[in-house]
C-alpha cells in the first residue's frame, strides 16, 4: 500500500552495494525506517534529497519490514546549516536526539513540528541558545519540566543556587547538591520555559548561556540514560 507523509531525515546508513536506510521523522506516522533503492549510484533521481537534517515529502510503499520509498521532493534542505561545520555539528546533536525519543508507529506531531523549528531557528540565527533551549522545550515535551521557581527539596523561593537532576530542579543553599546554578543562567531557564523563548535565543554568548548548554545535554542524557555521540564532536569544535 502507498502512502504519503512528510518528514525530516535523522540519520542514513549503508544497505547493499547501492542502497540506503533512510530514517525518519514524520508529521503523521512516528519515526519511520524505509529502503531508497539505488541512491548510492551516481545516476540516483533523489540520492541527494535524502541527506540529515532534509526536510521532505514523501511516497512510500509499506512493507513487511522495511518501508520503501518511492518518490522524494525537497521542501528545504537547510543549506545554511549544511554549509556551516559549527551549525551542522549542532543540528547533528538535534537529530540524534529525537531518534532516540522518537517511537517507530508513534505518531507525534509536536515532536515533528519542534523539530522543523528547532532548525529553522538554527539555519537563521547561530546562537548559543538554539540547540540548548531545544533541548529543555523536548525535554518539557516529554514530561520533564524542572522546577525552577522554588527549592526542589523544601519551596524555599531564594537563595536557589544549585540544579539536581535526580532531585527535579533547582535546590537552595541548605539543600544544595548537583551542579551550581547562577541567577543569570537560572533566568535564563525560565525564559526558556516559560514563554520568553525569543528573548533567550537572542542572547549573546556568556557564562549563563554556557551553564545553560552544558546543563540543557546532562539532563537530555540524563533522560535517556545513554550518552549522545554527536555532543563529543561538538565538544571538540
Amino acid at each position: 500500500m502507498l502512502y504519503r507523509d512528510e518528514g525530516v531525515v535523522l540519520r542514513t546508513y549503508r544497505l547493499g552495494e547501492a542502497d540506503r536506510i533512510i530514517v525518519l521523522c514524520t508529521r503523521r506516522h512516528g519515526k519511520v525506517r524505509a529502503v531508497a533503492k539505488g541512491v548510492r549510484k551516481t545516476k540516483s533521481k533523489f540520492g541527494s534529497r535524502l541527506e540529515p537534517t532534509s526536510h521532505v515529502a514523501l511516497q512510500l510503499y509499506d512493507g513487511r519490514d522495511l518501508d520503501i520509498v518511492t518518490q522524494v521532493d525537497s521542501i528545504d534542505h537547510f543549506r545554511t546549516i549544511r554549509d556551516d561545520l559549527d551549525r551542522l555539528t549542532k543540528a547533528s546533536t538535534m537529530l540524534e536526539v529525537v531518534d532516540q525519543i522518537a517511537q517507530e508507529g508513534g505518531v507525534n506531531p509536536r515532536l515533528y513540528q519542534m523539530l522543523i523549528g528547532g532548525l529553522r531557528a538554527l539555519a537563521g540565527h547561530n546562537g548559543p541558545l538554539v540547540v540548548p533551549a531545544f533541548f529543555w522545550k523536548l525535554l518539557a515535551l516529554e514530561g520533564y519540566s524542572p522546577l525552577l521557581d522554588g527549592c526542589a527539596e523544601c519551596g524555599r523561593s531564594d537563595d536557589l543556587v544549585a540544579f539536581d537532576l535526580d532531585s527535579g530542579g533547582v535546590l537552595c543553599a541548605d539543600h544544595r547538591r548537583g551542579v551550581a546554578i547562577t541567577p543569570e543562567a537560572l533566568d535564563l531557564l525560565r525564559a526558556i520555559l516559560g514563554g520568553q523563548l525569543g528573548a533567550a535565543l537572542n542572547e549573546p554568548e556568556s557564562p549563563a548561556t554556557r551553564d545553560i548548554d552544558h546543563l540543557a545535554m546532562r539532563a537530555v542524557e540524563h533522560h535517556l540514560e545513554r550518552r549522545i555521540r554527536s555532543a563529543t564532536v561538538l565538544d571538540r569544535a
